[in-house]
């Protein structure tokens, strides 16, 4: 390992610590060095399983007519895209994302259905979504809740803007079920997964270290669900995928 590998080590579980703004800019350095690579390493990284959890992440979300969809932290698109059929023919997806790398990734495949007029690609922070009150009949997420600076500010701005009665599903990843898959998971999130991720997305950021250190961190299952309803949301359920690798949580305002 180089210094300069050494060092984005260091720097990325360090950033996994962090809240507010200095967190929200380290993290977006280092996801706009692997925009390009992002999907391919998530199929790999993955073994090909983040497809099914965001369809069923995805399926979750309520049909409705002339809808209205946010997908915040929305990445290259993926959930927006398995969304935007739910809403019916005269309804509308947002896929905002922070970062300005990522969303010309998912603009180029949204292009590339010709969705062009069905969802639209917003540059915008988690924190300050900057829609009116009630604006949302649905907004989902997936793997951006453990990146925001503020958690619980975070989770408040969603609220605001849906709709009464409007639903929200976070896909994040979570704590295993059972101990012998925590600490299989351990051995590849600490050992496996940053090499294979520095291999192929030739990244020198850390952001590899940093994933497994922010997934250390972040609430788990019962802790998630506490903070949603802290910010005011009811009904709150979640379901495990994959042993509790992944899971999903509902959250009705």
């Amino acid at each position: 390992m180089t210094q300069t590998q050494r060092q984005g080590d260091a720097e990325a579980r360090t950033i996994s610590t962090w809240s507010g703004e200095a967190r929200e800019q380290a993290v977006q350095r280092m996801f706009t060095a692997i925009a390009g690579v992002y999907d391919l390493n998530n199929t790999l990284l993955s073994f090909g399983l983040h497809y099914r959890w965001k369809k069923i992440t995805a399926s979750l979300v309520p049909r409705a007519e002339q809808g209205t969809a946010l997908d915040v932290g929305a990445g290259t698109a993926d959930l927006a895209l398995l969304v935007e059929p739910l809403m019916g023919n005269a309804g509308r997806v947002i896929a905002s994302d922070l970062n300005h790398a990522m969303l010309v990734e998912g603009l180029r495949k949204i292009q590339s259905k010709q969705l062009d007029d069905k969802i639209t690609c917003m540059q915008a922070n988690a924190e300050h979504l900057g829609f009116a009150d009630g604006t949302f009949d649905a907004v989902t997420t997936g793997f951006c809740m453990r990146n925001v600076g503020n958690l619980a500010q975070a989770v408040g701005e969603i609220r605001r803007v849906m709709k009464p009665g409007g639903t929200f599903v976070c896909l994040e990843f979570s704590k295993p079920v059972f101990g012998w898959l925590r600490t299989l998971y351990d051995w590849y999130s600490f050992t496996l997964l940053p090499w294979i991720g520095t291999k192929v997305a030739r990244d020198r950021t850390g952001v590899y270290e940093y994933l497994p250190a922010s997934i250390r961190t972040f609430p788990d299952q019962e802790r998630l669900c506490q903070v949603l309803r802290d910010a005011g949301f009811r009904q709150v359920s979640y379901r495990n995928l994959t042993g509790g690798i992944v899971a999903i949580h509902v959250a009705i305002k």
